[in-house]
């Protein structure tokens, strides 16, 4: 565990909270592989070259669409010709669904954290930038679907994280307030959403921010495994029976 200088007052550890909020792909998940997989056979359908899976990962993270964009112009914010994209859209859409879980894998201890968090009284809940259409089934087939009670897509909503709105809504649908919860994630996305909602800001120190130590942002706190978040949480005392 790190604990880095803060804009804000730092936060009084272990936190009460009620509910703990996961980001999925570079959080709970490493899904690089099978997404670089599809983003290849895709280049390869439009008669282009392909991509490092370390390249890859650099392009993850604000969803299918914009990873697409990246893949075809090389760029964070490229815009490549419209037809193009929608001719890729698809083609990445058939190769990524026919190939999901081929070698993505849990990060360790994420089902551990999961299991530990639930029997504790927390609610849980997966907020991700990801089409609904492949985090379903991913949280199906790594059997990490029974955790959550709620799952939160990249569209779900009209908007996606950095956007606050994926965590308040969370928050209502569990009817507590953003102070009550804290989002676990990976990246920059993250760190910005949670702090937007008025929500703590735990990191991982492995993941997908494209290619960026995820210290910069000075989240709340930043820890190196998954197993470590439990012990600096405490279930909200009006949680308790």
């Amino acid at each position: 565990m790190k604990l880095f200088p803060q804009a804000r007052p730092p936060k009084d550890f272990p936190l009460p909270v009620k509910a703990v909020l996961f980001d999925l792909d570079g959080t709970l998940v490493d899904s690089a592989p099978d997404l670089a997989a599809a983003v290849n056979r895709m280049l390869r359908e439009l008669g282009r070259a392909e991509e490092p899976v370390q390249q890859v990962v650099t392009w993850v993270g604000n969803g299918m669409t914009r990873l697409v964009k990246r893949a075809l112009t090389g760029e964070m914010q490229g815009e490549p010709d419209a037809g193009l994209l929608e001719r890729a859209v698809a083609s990445f859409k058939k190769h990524y669904a026919a190939n999901l879980v081929v070698d993505s894998r849990l990060f360790p201890e994420a089902v551990e954290t999961l299991e530990i968090l639930s029997a504790r009284g927390f609610v849980l809940a997966c907020i991700t930038n990801k089409p609904e259409m492949f985090t379903l089934p991913l949280l199906d087939r790594l059997g990490l679907a029974k955790y959550f009670g709620l799952v939160v897509s990249g569209d779900t909503l009209a908007v996606r994280k950095p956007d606050p709105l994926p965590l308040q809504h969370a928050c209502k649908h569990f009817g507590i307030a953003a102070a009550d919860a804290v989002l676990v994630g990976d990246s920059a996305n993250d760190v910005r959403a949670a702090r937007a909602a008025g929500m703590t800001a735990i990191a991982v120190s492995y993941g997908y921010n494209h290619g960026e130590d995820i210290r910069a942002l000075r989240p709340d706190l930043v820890v190196d495994s998954l197993a470590e978040v439990p012990q600096y949480l405490r279930l909200h005392p009006l949680n308790k029976t």
